[in-house]
This record gives C-alpha cells, sequence and structure tokens, in this order.
C-alpha cells in the first residue's frame, strides 16, 4: 500500500467515523445543528480525499458545480417555510438517486471500446442496480414532492392496468437486466433500464395517497442509501459505500417505525395506501359544538393539566412560537403542559419535533402517544392544533374506516378537547373524524395562531 492509499483509508476512516457521530447527535433536538454539521465536514473530507485521491486532470467543472449547488442550497435552505420542508426533504432524497444514476451511467461510458473490463459481470450487475434504484428514488421522490406541494392530488391515483403495468415493469427488469449484465457494450439495454426505472418509479408512488407520504418519504430515503451503496461498489469507493449503507439503514429503521406507528406492513402501505372505501352506514352523522377563543380561555384558567396534540396545521400556521408562549402562561398560572407527538404528526418523519425545538419547547415536555394514552384521563384538557388522523377514533371505533386499526392519540378520554382548525372538515387523509361530534369536544374556528393569540391577550388582560 502506497503512502497516498494510506492516507485516503485513514481519511475514510476518519470520515465514516463523523457520520456515525453526526448521526448519533442527530437524534435528539439539542444537538441536531451540531450533528448536521459534523456530518457536512466529514462528507467534505470524503469528497476532498476522493478527488484527490482520483488524480481529476481538471477541476474547473467540479468546483463550478459545488459552487454552483452550494449557492442554490443554501439559498433555498434560507428560504424554505417549515411547512415546504417535507417536499425539500423529498427533493432531497430524488436528488440523491438521480446522482447514482448519473453516476452508473458515467462508468459505462467512461469505458472505451477495447477495455477488458466489458467482462466484468460483478462491475455491471452494480451498474444496473444503481441505475434501477436511483431512477426509482428519483421519479418516486417528485411525485412525493408533487402531492405533499399540492403540486398534484395527494390521493391515491388508481387506474385499471396498474397492477398489470408494475407486474410487467417487475419482468421486464429481469430480462433487461440480464440482457444488459451480459451485453453491456450495447448501449440500448443501459437506456431501457433507465427508463424502466423513472416509469415504476412514478407508477408506485402515484398509487399511495398523501397520507402514507410520511412512509413514502422515509422508504425513499433508504433508496437513495442503497442506490448510493451499489453506486460505491461500482466504483470501488469505500466511504461511498459506508455512507450509503448508513443512509439505508436509518432509513429503513425509521419506515419500519412509522409503519408499527400506523398499525400496517409496508406492503399494505405501497400497494393500498387510504384507497378503500368507508363501507356503507359507517358514515358520521352529529352536530359540531363551536366555542370562541374567550371562552376557552375560561376553561384553560382553571385547568392543572393540559396536553398539546400538534399536526401539520399548526406548520401552516405557524403557530408554534405562539403555543410556546401560552405553555408559559399556564406553567405561570399553575398548570402542567405537555406534549404528544404521533410518529406520523406532520408531513415527514419528526416534523412535529423540529416544528417545537425551534420554538423552544422542552425535550422533556414532549411524550410519544404511548405515554399519554394511559393517563390520558388525567388531563382537564386536550388541544389538538390542526392534527386530525393521529387523533381519530374512528380508528377505534369504525371497523369500516380506512386508518381502522392505525394507533391513535386517545384524545377523546380526557375531561374536555379543543380542537383547533379553520373549518370541520376532514384531515388530509379524507376521512371523517368522529371525534369532533362528541360530548368533551368543542371546536375553535380559524387560524390557530390568531386564535391562540386570543388566549394569550386573555391571560395577560387577567394579568
Amino acid at each position: 500500500m502506497t503512502s497516498i492509499e494510506l492516507i485516503t483509508n485513514l481519511a475514510y476512516v476518519v470520515a465514516a467515523a463523523l457520520f456515525i457521530l453526526g448521526l448519533k447527535l442527530l437524534s435528539h433536538p439539542s444537538t441536531a445543528r451540531k450533528g448536521n454539521a459534523i456530518s457536512a465536514v466529514g462528507m467534505l473530507v470524503a469528497v476532498v480525499v476522493t478527488l484527490l485521491d482520483r488524480q481529476i486532470i481538471s477541476y474547473q467543472w467540479i468546483l463550478l458545480g459545488f459552487v454552483l449547488g452550494g449557492a442554490i442550497g443554501m439559498w433555498k435552505a434560507k428560504r424554505v417555510e417549515m411547512t415546504q420542508m417535507p417536499q425539500m426533504v423529498s427533493l432531497f432524497n430524488g436528488f440523491g438517486g438521480a446522482a447514482s444514476l448519473l453516476l452508473g451511467w458515467a462508468t459505462v461510458s467512461s469505458l472505451n471500446a477495447a477495455s477488458a473490463q466489458w467482462s466484468d459481470t460483478f462491475l455491471f450487475t452494480t451498474v444496473f442496480l444503481t441505475v434501477l434504484i436511483g431512477g426509482v428514488t428519483f421519479s418516486g421522490s417528485l411525485v412525493a414532492w408533487g402531492k405533499l406541494s399540492g403540486k398534484m392530488s395527494a390521493k391515491a391515483i388508481i387506474f385499471t392496468g396498474l397492477r398489470e403495468l408494475s407486474v410487467l415493469h417487475l419482468l421486464a427488469f429481469v430480462v433487461v437486466g440480464y440482457l444488459f449484465i451480459t451485453q453491456p457494450q450495447q448501449p440500448m439495454w443501459l437506456y431501457l433500464a433507465i427508463l424502466l426505472s423513472i416509469s415504476f418509479g412514478l407508477l408506485a408512488t402515484v398509487s399511495i395517497g398523501g397520507a402514507d407520504m410520511p412512509v413514502v418519504i422515509a422508504l425513499l430515503n433508504s433508496y437513495s442509501g442503497v442506490a448510493a451503496t451499489a453506486a460505491g461498489l461500482a466504483v470501488g469507493n469505500t466511504i461511498l459505500i459506508v455512507t450509503g449503507l448508513l443512509v439505508g439503514a436509518s432509513g429503513l429503521i425509521l419506515t419500519n417505525i412509522m409503519c408499527k406507528a400506523m398499525n400496517r406492513s409496508l406492503m399494505n402501505v405501497l400497494l393500498s395506501g387510504f384507497a378503500k372505501p368507508v363501507e356503507a352506514g359507517e358514515q358520521i352523522q352529529g352536530e359540531v359544538k363551536v366555542l370562541a377563543a374567550q371562552d376557552a380561555f375560561y376553561v384553560l384558567e382553571a385547568a392543572q393539566a393540559v396536553l398539546v396534540v400538534p399536526g401539520y396545521g399548526m406548520a401552516v400556521a405557524q403557530a408554534q412560537h405562539a403555543v410556546r408562549e401560552l405553555q408559559s402562561l399556564l406553567e405561570d398560572n399553575g398548570c402542567t403542559v405537555e406534549y404528544a407527538i404521533h410518529p406520523v404528526a406532520g408531513r415527514m418523519p419528526g416534523h412535529m419535533n423540529v416544528l417545537l425545538a425551534e420554538a423552544d419547547v422542552p425535550y422533556d415536555q414532549l411524550y410519544e402517544m404511548d405515554d399519554v394514552n394511559p393517563r390520558m384521563e388525567n388531563y382537564d384538557v386536550v388541544i389538538v392544533i390542526g392534527a386530525n388522523d393521529v387523533v381519530n377514533p374512528a380508528a377505534k371505533e369504525m371497523k369500516g374506516s380506512p386508518i381502522y386499526g392505525m394507533p391513535v392519540i386517545e384524545a377523546y378520554r380526557a375531561n374536555s378537547v379543543f380542537v383547533l382548525k379553520r373549518s370541520a372538515a376532514a384531515g388530509f387523509a379524507g376521512v371523517d373524524n368522529p371525534l369532533f361530534f362528541k360530548d368533551n369536544t368543542r371546536m375553535v374556528l380559524g387560524d390557530a395562531k390568531d386564535t391562540i393569540n386570543s388566549i394569550v391577550r386573555e391571560f395577560a388582560d387577567v394579568a
């Protein structure tokens, strides 16, 4: 081993250690920024060492891409709203998949006609997997971005022949993969593989409802890691393999956690979504009881224990800072305030945790649903802010409901429930919520931020 190879391998070990340390720090909001910075330093080390080791002839295009991509990334990250973060993460996943696909394509294009590597079966197997997984990740992430951003319908798009078309794609993968591996000199097989992977990613994702997008985002994140691992194997880059494995494994773990939180298998999410209709006779009827913000104040003033259940509506209203201010006023009034975070609340994993951390809500006041459900009767008031499906009792009471069996935060068992929403319409999954008609539930209609600020002003006037 030459001195250059030794230095390169040592740098890769340092980069891998920084990645692992960064992942560890990302597990807690108080250290997440530091973890992100440490991981970024690790990636910088890996990229620089790889470029030096590969004896690049000209760095002009590389530097141009570095500066241009870094500038665009910084600009987007600075101006993105928290409500847009899920779709931005989807795009990141997609770009990762596209990068792997292009790397596989470039690997084949770099071989000349006399290259002995044309007979390397392992090389072209890994290249095919890189193209396949990278293409699926890219197109699937674009669809997820479209559903989350409202550019396309969030509903599952299912049409006649979809299943048969998907099966044909799978068979085509096997045939084209064999032809590409055995006849890599024919560019047609590579182009067919790219086309099939992109079209399959589109088909697989459009048929999944928007309410399942948190699971899909986690899965696509895992796919981008697997694609990077395959690319690393294709080009013989150790740190790319390690990085891909870390991303792939963490994405699969998160996907499994999300599926357990919904009490559904991954195959059920991928193949059915929320597309099943509600059985006849299961329609929900009742009268919504509306409460003014001023009247909600009187109940909260007398409360001794309050539970806040945040949802995507809180992100849309940007109400997290108002919620934090209300928390302080309630605590000054002798009330205990806690937060219940459902794993699939929001539009991506950890969405609510990030929002509340931004508002300096102490992390030790955030609880999982398994922690709060056993003591739900102890809460005087549960404030549901923009959440719907994660508190929907239809998951336990209505066997015909599409979300039946999904574990939810059992807010309906509290003494009083305040639901802060713009309207009494169904949530993102399109499922009616019988919680709205419960005797102990009151709807406080309007923008959540304005509603909470009105309650805060009532506390200020009393003080």
